[in-house]
C-alpha cells in the first residue's frame, strides 16, 4: 500500500483520508515493517523533507534555519488485536459508538478499530504536518524546525523500543528544544509521566505427588504472603510541580505449577509498579525490594532485603524512568496557553508511562498532546470522533507557525 495525501480536498478530508490509509495497516507490535514502510515512502516524496530510517523507526526533518527545533513524536504500533480491525467508520446513531462517545460528540461520525486512539490519529495529523509545512508560503513556513518521528515497538518491553534504539545509534537525529509526544489526551496536554518497573515476586517449595503432599512444600501456597501484601497496598497521590499522579502497585500475572498431581516447586508473581516522578528508579526499586538487593535486568533472582516484598526472590523484567512534568519551560508555558484558549483545558498529570521520559533524559522539555480519549486506549471498542483529527491540527498549526 501506499499513502497518498489530495491537497485539493479540505483539510478535514486529507486528515480522515490519511488516518483511513494508516489505519487499514496491520501494525501490532512486532508487525510494524509494512507501515513503516509506507510511512517512508510517503515522506520521501517532500523534498523538503530529510527522511532517515534506523529499522523500523522513520525520522524527518526540515532544515529552514529556524533558531530552535520542535520533535513531534508518534509510534506506529498497536496493542494486540481483539475482534476491532479492519478498522471502520460508524455514522452518528451506529449502535457501536459508545454512549460516551456519542454524548461527548452528538452527530459525529466515528472511526472504529485498533489503534483509533492510540495513536494512530495523532500520526495522521503528523503526517499531515510533515508534508505541508512545507516553507514555501507564510501559512506553512513554522516557526521553528520540526523533526517527526514514527516510531515502532512503543507498546511492548523498552528494550524494544524504536526510539530508544535512534536515542543510542544516532542521538543527533533527536536533538531539539522541545518535544510532542502525540499519546492521546482528547487534545489537551498531560505533562510529564509516571514510571514503571515489572519484575516476579518468587517463592519456592519442594516438588512431591500431591496425594503425599506432607513430603513437599507447596510454592503456590507460599504466595499468600505476597498477595497479602499488595491487596493492602493503598494507591498514592504525589504532587510533582503543581500536577497530581497516582501510583499503583498490582499484580498483574502469576504462575506456577508442573502437573495437577505435584506439588508446585515455585511460582511467580508478576508485579508492575507505577511510580510518580518524584521519585528515581533506583528509588522506586528501593520501595519494592530494598536499596541492596542487587536485581537487575538480565542478572535473574536475588532476595529482596528491604521494601514491601522484603524476604521474596525478585527477579527484574521491565523498568523505565519517570518524568516530571517540564511545564515551566517557556514552549510549554505557551502551548499550554494556546491549548487553555482553544479547549478549556488546564494541563494534567499522565498518568501512563510515555516517551516524554526518554526525552527528559536528554535535557529535552517534552510533553503528551494527542487526539483521542486516553481512556479508550487499548480497549476492543477503541474510537475516535472525527472532530478530533483538525481539533489537534488546528493547536499544532496554531503554535508552530
Amino acid at each position: 500500500m501506499t499513502l497518498s495525501l489530495n491537497t485539493a480536498a479540505p483539510r478535514g478530508e486529507q486528515l480522515e483520508s490519511l488516518l483511513d490509509q494508516i489505519m487499514g495497516v496491520y501494525s501490532v507490535s512486532d508487525d510494524e515493517t509494512a507501515l513503516a514502510d509506507d510511512i517512508e515512502a510517503f515522506l520521501k516524496e517532500y523534498p523538503h523533507l530529510d527522511v532517515r530510517r534506523h529499522g523500523d523507526t522513520i525520522v524527518a526533518s526540515t532544515a529552514f534555519g529556524r533558531p530552535s527545533r520542535v520533535i513531534l513524536a508518534g509510534h506506529i504500533d498497536t496493542v494486540p488485536v481483539i475482534d476491532n480491525f479492519p478498522p471502520k467508520w460508524l455514522e452518528p446513531g451506529d449502535p457501536l459508538i459508545r454512549g460516551d462517545v456519542a454524548a461527548a460528540h452528538p452527530g459525529e461520525r466515528v472511526l472504529w478499530g485498533r489503534g483509533a486512539t492510540d495513536m494512530k490519529a495523532s500520526d495522521a495529523v503528523m503526517l499531515h504536518l510533515a508534508a505541508t509545512l512545507d516553507g514555501s508560503t507564510p501559512e506553512t513556513t513554522p516557526k521553528a524546525d520540526l523533526t517527526f518521528v514514527f516510531y515502532d515497538h512503543e507498546e511492548v518491553a523498552a528494550e524494544k523500543n524504536g526510539l530508544r534504539k535512534v536515542v543510542e545509534s544516532h542521538p543527533d537525529w533527536i536533538a531539539g528544544d522541545f518535544a510532542i509526544i502525540g499519546e492521546p489526551t482528547n487534545c489537551g496536554i498531560e505533562g510529564g509521566c509516571n514510571g514503571t518497573i515489572r519484575f516476579d515476586v518468587v517463592t519456592h517449595g519442594v516438588a512431591a505427588h500431591s496425594a503425599r503432599a506432607w513430603m513437599g512444600e507447596n510454592a503456590i501456597h507460599k504466595a499468600a504472603g505476597i498477595l497479602n501484601r499488595l491487596a493492602a497496598y493503598e494507591p498514592a497521590d504525589v504532587e510533582v510541580d503543581g500536577l497530581v499522579y497516582r501510583e499503583g502497585l498490582n499484580a498483574t500475572l502469576i504462575s506456577g505449577g508442573k502437573g495437577t498431581n505435584v506439588i508446585p516447586d515455585e511460582c511467580r508473581v508478576h508485579v508492575n509498579y507505577r511510580f510518580a516522578p518524584d521519585k528515581t528508579l533506583a528509588e522506586a526499586k528501593a520501595l519494592m525490594m530494598g536499596a541492596d538487593a542487587g536485581a537487575e535486568l538480565g542478572n535473574g533472582e536475588h532476595v529482596a532485603t528491604g521494601g514491601v516484598f522484603e524476604g521474596y526472590g525478585i527477579e527484574m523484567k521491565d523498568e523505565s524512568p519517570s518524568a516530571r512534568p517540564g511545564m515551566d519551560a517557556p514552549l510549554a508555558v505557551s502551548l499550554a496557553d494556546l491549548v487553555r484558549e482553544r479547549t478549556g483545558r488546564e494541563p494534567l498529570a499522565k498518568l501512563g508511562w510515555t516517551d516524554v521520559a526518554r526525552f527528559s533524559q536528554l535535557g529535552i522539555p517534552a510533553v503528551n498532546l494527542g487526539a483521542g480519549d486516553p481512556l479508550l486506549a487499548h480497549k476492543h471498542d477503541e474510537q475516535l470522533p472525527a472532530s478530533e483529527l483538525p481539533l489537534l491540527a488546528d493547536i499544532l498549526l496554531a503554535w508552530l507557525v
